[in-house]
């Protein structure tokens, strides 16, 4: 059976109509009724309707699969009455246009038809009583430090939401970034960004063109259409119109920043099989993005760029994205674009101009950025949903919106432990927006294609739009979201000593010895490897050196990698050798230290590595005897130091200075052991001051910051025919000196012994015969 229907009808403006329309008009066609709304009279200056509401009332069958459609015409007005048609659109599947009226209960159907505001009375809020989970972040960080925001960053918060913790920093309990798989009007919650009024596009009258091609639309009709049923007795009152508290119809001027992220999964476009993506943004006639500012030889750029472009909505409503190849003789290829319509996401109800952030900051990184503080926000968007202006208490710890009352406490168990909160007051109107499900600080995954592969993906880029009408006031300062840059750092290694390495040589003697000397370099970048001088004939491990090593650096702090970048002194690396632009590898910064016994006709013997990471340095034990070889097993210590309590990591980067004894190690088998000891000084400082305190390498001038004299090496230490004396001396008197000893008094004991027995019968002689006696010398007489 038929019933009778009131559908409204929202005729917001048209866009795009071809062929200079000099005052078009639209004619809405359904079960046998019709309007025609007034003729718009500039389209060039605005395209809105003048009026926008409209009302008819229809006889219609009760089962939606009867209900006829909705025909719409474009007429446009010429001289001597003449109206050609110039659009034409036929809209079915009335069905999910269907609701109640207000205050009367669900909509009609089996659920929420597609693009219906929720009613007023019905608007989601969070409970008073029952916080939603991301809105009580600040219970979950109890216990944990204050963070410095100082060193923090948009790619922070960025990488805590892609689930990177190593390069996140602080984990997840900071600021939170919603990332979409997907485009924003893609997502079922947020209804297309088409609540407010929807797009349908114009086809040219006469039906479709010859040859079964799909039409071209000439234009598009900006509108809604909400149909709900008359009360049966003619003498009750009509329900209220459902299209309340409309935006202005004028076209508005606002400022655009789009900020482009990142892409991935591009097509390559060299023959290298990658591609130089660089972006451009095109707003009406005018378009931003540099060729030469491409990001080389990769299908997964990483921009971190941010345009800003003004713009008058509707009049230039679509944003266009490209992504573009660079080729060294232009033209360039397109790679594929993306279209944004700014006009659905400045009417939205769901507040897509400016997604809201998890936090309300008054300084710093993650500052409010949007035009209204939270409080204006709220009241701006109950204005809209029909529901009465918010109260707040004189201290702003408690808002009261008609009947539901809020509290800050509900949201916050404990003060905010990060910087710059701002009032109580914003915090507590920012936790209630969160509750009316908007949309949210986010990222959108938007897919590109091109035109000369209709239908077909080619690749995705990373990125959010923020829309500020001009009327409203100047917005906060934008984000930051450049991508992180490195700084030049310089480790200055000065090696002191050695002790107990592993002796591999064998000398005339049949001594063992070694001539050992030090190289050492960071990992990644292996052409700035140096070495010591030799420390000659080391026969007990134990070696004099002074000499330092000064290595430099780019060291990208939130991700606490370093990498050969264009920056740094050494030539930096190149895939290929047609590759236009240098690769740059990002490793850990990493000290290595390797031990060697100086060969003259092989190749030179391997003593041992020492491995240090700046950012996870272990404690150095202060004395040689400290070092003690890695347990065997599972690690029951983080360092390999004597003692029950292992030594805590420091960073160098903190720190800035280490002295001590450090182990290094050798491999036998699937097992390491100890095969000597370092003792070693680092010291990292920032390019500026290592600009004001320059130093030379080994014991080079200038010679400071310390001043290195030369090693007071032991004698034996030096060569055979430059000090022979000195090597017998060393080479036999010192390792046999015990016995070399015991001989010389076993020698002296018998040269005494034969001088005894040889000097005793003359002795003896004389006392028998006393020859002076005999001569009368011994008589007193």
């Amino acid at each position: 059976g038929d019933s009778c229907w009131a559908p409204q009808v929202l005729a917001w403006g048209l866009r795009g109509l071809r062929g200079g329309m000099r005052a078009p008009s639209l004619e809405v066609h359904c079960g046998g009724q019709s309007l025609r709304t007034p003729p718009i009279t500039d389209p060039a200056t605005n395209p809105n309707f003048p009026i926008n509401a409209f009302l008819l009332k229809l006889h219609l069958p009760t089962e939606e699969e009867y209900m006829p459609p909705i025909r719409l015409r474009v007429l446009d007005t010429r001289d001597f009455g003449y109206r050609p048609q110039v659009g034409q659109a036929c809209v079915r599947g009335l069905g999910r246009f269907c609701c109640q009226p207000h205050g009367k209960g669900q909509p009609h159907g089996k659920g929420q038809p597609q693009g219906t505001p929720p009613p007023a009375s019905g608007m989601a809020l969070p409970s008073p009583a029952h916080p939603a989970p991301h809105q009580a972040a600040e219970e979950e960080e109890e216990g944990e430090q204050e963070e410095d925001e100082g060193e923090d960053d948009w790619w922070s918060k960025f990488y805590a939401a892609m689930g990177d913790k190593a390069k996140s920093r602080w984990g997840t309990n900071r600021d939170k970034l919603k990332i979409y798989g997907c485009e924003l009007e893609a997502l079922p919650e947020f209804e297309g960004l088409q609540d407010f009024c929807q797009t349908f596009p114009l086809y040219p009258p006469g039906g479709p063109p010859a040859g079964g091609d799909d039409p071209v639309p000439v234009g598009e009709f900006k509108g809604l259409f909400r149909i709900y049923p008359l009360p049966e007795d003619p003498r009750e009152p009509p329900p209220p119109c459902h299209f309340q508290q409309l935006p202005p119809r004028h076209p508005q001027k606002c400022l655009v920043r789009v900020y482009v992220v990142r892409a991935f999964d591009l097509p390559p476009r060299d023959r290298n099989g990658l591609c130089d993506p660089y972006v451009r943004v095109s707003l009406g006639t005018k378009t931003l993005g540099q060729r030469d500012q491409y990001v080389p030889n990769t299908l997964e750029p990483v921009f971190g760029r941010l345009f800003e472009v003004t713009g008058t909505i509707p009049l230039e409503k679509d944003l266009r994205v490209s992504l573009w190849d660079y080729d060294v003789v232009p033209p360039d290829q397109e790679i594929g674009a993306t279209t944004i319509d700014l006009e659905n996401r400045l009417l939205s109800r769901f507040r897509a101009h400016c997604g809201l952030p998890a936090r309300y900051r008054t300084a710093g990184p993650g500052r409010w950025r949007d035009q209204l503080p939270p409080s204006r926000a709220l009241e701006q968007f109950t204005r809209a949903r029909g529901l009465p202006p918010p109260e707040f208490s004189a201290d702003g710890t408690a808002v009261t919106i008609g009947d539901h009352t809020f509290l800050l406490g509900h949201f916050e168990g404990a003060p905010p432990r990060h910087r710059h909160p701002g009032a109580p007051r914003e915090r507590l109107a920012l936790h209630v927006l969160h509750g009316c499900h908007l949309v949210p600080e986010h990222l959108e995954t938007r897919t590109l294609y091109n035109s000369i592969q209709p239908g077909m993906a080619q690749g995705k880029v990373q990125m959010w739009v923020d829309v500020f009408p001009t009327s409203l006031g100047p917005p906060g300062p934008p984000v930051d979201i450049a991508p992180r840059k490195p700084h030049r750092y310089e480790l200055r290694c000065v090696v002191w000593n050695t002790r107990d390495v592993d002796l591999q040589d064998t000398n005339l003697l049949g001594q063992q010895m070694s001539d050992i000397y030090v190289t050492g370099w960071l990992d990644g970048l292996e052409e700035q490897r140096q070495r010591t001088d030799i420390h000659y004939r080391s026969l007990d491990g134990d070696g004099a050196f002074n000499w330092r090593f000064v290595f430099s650096f780019e060291y990208l702090a939130a991700e606490q990698l370093c990498g050969d970048t264009p920056l740094s002194p050494s030539p930096p690396l190149q895939e290929h050798f047609w590759s236009l632009d240098e690769t740059v590898l990002k490793v850990p910064p990493k000290l290595i230290l390797q031990v060697w016994d100086n060969d003259k006709f092989s190749a030179d013997d391997f003593l041992g590595v020492l491995e240090l990471e700046l950012t996870k340095l272990p404690g150095p034990a202060q004395h040689p005897r400290d070092c003690a070889p890695p347990p065997q097993g599972p690690p029951k210590t983080l360092w390999p130091w004597r003692g029950a309590q292992p030594p805590s990591h420091i960073s160098l980067f903190r720190q800035k200075r280490a002295r001590g004894w450090w182990p290094c190690t050798v491999q036998e088998g699937s097992e390491r052991r100890l095969s000597g000891k370092l003792e070693l000084s680092l010291e990292l400082l920032t390019g500026r001051e290592a600009a004001e305190r320059p130093v030379g390498k080994g014991r080079e001038d200038p010679n400071m910051y310390p001043t290195l004299p030369p090693p007071l090496r032991p004698e034996w230490s030096f060569l055979w025919l430059r000090a022979p004396l000195r090597a017998l001396h060393h080479g036999l008197w010192r390792p046999h000196r015990g016995r070399l000893s015991l001989a010389l008094a076993l020698l002296l004991l018998l040269a005494l012994l034969l001088a005894f027995v040889y000097a005793t019968p003359g002795y003896l002689a004389m006392k028998l015969v006393n020859p002076l006696r005999s001569w009368g010398f011994g008589s007193s007489q």
